[in-house]
């Protein structure tokens, strides 16, 4: 998250339900009393906006940048909150049809794009197979397990640790897993 705002009075908002239009005829001629809840129409009419607008807030694509960040944590997005502003937003969109693919293979691709900004490999032990015949051979290895591999420029620019981070809570859960960052150039033959 980028950082902690506070929502309060937005200078020349007027309440769209004027508490003194509200009040009983008897205060209607009270100067006091109207003065009194004009202050607090400049109190509430800020709420009163949200409240009317509440659907945006939760709309990705129109939500406050500062509501956004806490929707990023609150659907539970893999980012770390140094994200452009776009990319927040679409990772707010796409939370539940990812959480919908976590524990697989899809799931912990897009994610891993999606963190990273890079389409990373994804090796796994398992495999598919049928056989006509019972006591068939086993596909896959031997040993389950899962490696992640993030190609990119400048690998001293990726934090290994957060790569880490997002493939152990996006990937199937009883696969250990191992996970490297190297340079998209490869290296030359016979070094």
């Amino acid at each position: 998250m980028t950082g902690t705002s506070q929502r309060g009075t937005v200078p020349g908002l007027l309440s769209a339900h004027p508490l003194g239009e509200q009040l009983p005829a008897v205060y209607a001629d009270d100067d006091f009393a109207m003065r009194f809840v004009a202050g607090l129409d400049t109190v509430l009419a800020p709420l009163f906006t949200v409240l009317d607008c509440l659907e945006a807030y939760f709309t990705p694509a129109l939500a406050p940048e500062d509501f956004l960040d806490w929707l990023t944590e609150w659907v539970g997005t893999e980012l770390e909150g140094s994200e452009p502003l776009p990319v927040r937003r679409h990772a707010v969109a796409t939370a539940v049809a990812l959480h919908r693919l976590r524990g697989t293979r899809h799931g912990l691709e897009l994610t891993l794009q999606l963190a990273f900004g890079v389409r990373a490999e994804v090796t796994e032990s398992g495999g598919a197979t049928w056989s006509a015949r019972p006591l068939g051979p086993f596909p896959g290895a031997r040993r389950a397990g899962l490696h992640v591999t993030l190609r990119v420029q400048n690998p001293a620019a990726i934090d290994a640790h957060r790569l880490r981070t997002v493939v152990a809570a996006a990937r199937p859960a009883h696969l250990p897993f191992t996970a490297e960052v190297t340079s998209t150039i490869p290296a030359p033959e016979g070094t």
